[in-house]
């Protein structure tokens, strides 16, 4: 690992550590997917097992989620069981200054908003790369779409100044969300001047399910700190 990916690393452990001090003892958590938020499900598995945190259940956002945080001895429940969250602590790809956020990186986009919608507190854990001044001029904005026809929605992204590109996963085949959508990963050119138009506009259409906007939740964001030599 380069000196620069072990200072953003740590960033992102710093942010993640300061993030769970907010979490107490007897919260349902929204538990975030991807590299950033692992290290917030660590740091909660840590807090647990020294006796910090008790009687904690954590609402996972993805299968691979789920399976850190029960390797950690996180008991978890869902949705179904529990309607409302009390705190989610997730990552981001992209942070502006309004607080609006380009997520889905890890492919687990629509759980994740489903979950933030249904947090009290929502926590954005990042590094400093991450914060931009205008979203997805340098980052692909994921639109979850549906199998069927899948095709039919090029023409009209390309008609928003975007370029799809189909997501593979290691494989080489298209890539398929827990849901068993595809994604498109667009590239805006000059990025996204207005988010939330954009969202309603994309959400509009027939056959995309959701978008990585996300778009008014407000979070309360952390960008970590490192010692910088």
């Amino acid at each position: 690992m380069s000196d620069k990916a072990q200072q953003l690393d740590a960033q992102k452990q710093d942010a993640a550590e300061s993030a769970v001090q907010l979490v107490t003892s007897g919260m349902i958590v929204g538990l975030g997917t991807g590299s950033t938020a692992n290290h917030a499900t660590r740091a909660i598995g840590r807090e647990i097992a020294n006796g910090r945190l008790e009687d904690i259940l954590g609402i996972a956002t993805s299968h691979r989620t789920a399976d850190l945080a029960t390797e950690l001895g996180i008991p978890l429940t869902t949705l179904e069981e529990h309607q409302e969250i009390d705190i989610t602590i997730d990552g981001a790809d992209e942070v502006d200054p309004y607080g609006n956020l380009i997520k889905g990186g890890g492919g687990a986009l629509l759980r994740e908003k489903i979950v933030a919608e249904a947090t009290k507190e929502y926590v954005i854990i990042v590094d400093e790369t991450k914060i931009v001044d205008q979203l997805a001029v340098a980052f692909r904005v994921p639109v979850e779409v549906v199998q069927f026809g899948w095709k039919t929605l090029e023409p009209f992204l390309r008609s928003l100044q975007a370029e799809p590109v189909m997501r593979h996963d290691s494989t080489g085949v298209p890539f398929q969300t827990a849901a068993g959508n595809y994604i498109l990963d667009c590239q805006f050119e000059g990025g996204i001047d207005d988010p939330a138009d954009m969202q309603r506009t994309l959400k509009a259409h027939t056959g995309i399910v959701e978008t990585g906007l996300f778009v008014g939740f407000d979070p309360k964001v952390i960008v970590g700190q490192s010692l910088h030599t």
